[in-house]
């Protein structure tokens, strides 16, 4: 059996794909996540199919495909080491036009599709007395910018970096890290290409990041015995502040 068995949400594709391909590599159980399985299954494929690899599809926003994650987690590999809470849409709009319909979607993936499958992992985490929660959450929520007006992603990923110090207080005791990873803009296929230059403005760097750089910080995290609490801005220096 590999040293660790990883869950990762919304790995499907972008980020989540990326990090269950780096954990793979590193020898590591990978349980992936998404809504549809089709998704699920082309990432299967493009990941060679291997062994270590196990395909949950569910809405992350329902307690009961939390309850099955963890269920199918243990029964295939024996325990859950880590967590990462990577699932979620960001939907940028200025306040008057946001429609209910944009506040259930985001409630349901980016909050929702948080808490219950957290609380059903880090429960089986401190029966072990050990285990990392990494949440990825978003820049923005730590530098607003006038530029990109994003209240209701602003509003969940900042509080779930402030959820992250809380909880990493709370489950100290059991061993448990829990750290965040913030996102600047990162180039993937969510992006339209058009819209390139305008999204390096929006970071001092002067340009956009890499999946690769979320990945080195999410491992790092994961790696780390002594690192907690931590909200790690991967951005190119937007979250420093205004420039």
């Amino acid at each position: 059996m590999s040293n660790k068995t990883v869950v990762i949400t919304g790995a499907s594709s972008g980020i989540g794909f990326a990090l269950a391909q780096a954990y793979l590599r590193r020898g590591d159980n990978v349980v992936g996540n998404a809504r549809g399985i089709e998704g699920l299954d082309a990432a299967a494929e493009r990941l060679g199919r291997p062994a270590n690899f196990l395909a949950v599809a569910g809405d992350i926003a329902l307690a009961s495909t939390a309850r099955d994650i963890v269920r199918q987690a243990i029964e295939r590999f024996g325990k859950i080491d880590v967590l990462i809470n990577n699932a979620g849409i960001f939907i940028p709009k200025p306040l008057g036009e946001y429609t209910d319909e944009d506040l259930d979607r985001i409630i349901d993936t980016n909050l929702k599709g948080f808490f219950h499958i957290t609380q059903q992992t880090a429960a089986h985490m401190a029966g072990n007395l050990d285990g990392h929660i990494v949440n990825i959450t978003a820049s923005i929520a730590m530098q607003p910018s006038t530029r990109v007006p994003a209240l209701l992603p602003i509003l969940i990923k900042g509080g779930l970096n402030h959820a992250t110090r809380g909880l990493a207080i709370e489950l100290a005791p059991q061993n448990i890290r829990v750290n965040a990873v913030a996102p600047g803009i990162i180039e993937t296929p969510m992006h339209d290409p058009g819209s390139f230059d305008f999204l390096k403005s929006l970071q001092p760097a002067g340009r956009m990041g890499k999946v690769d750089d979320i990945v080195g910080a999410v491992t790092y995290l994961t790696d780390s015995s002594f690192t907690t609490g931590a909200i790690l801005p991967v951005d190119g220096g937007a979250a420093a502040g205004h420039w």
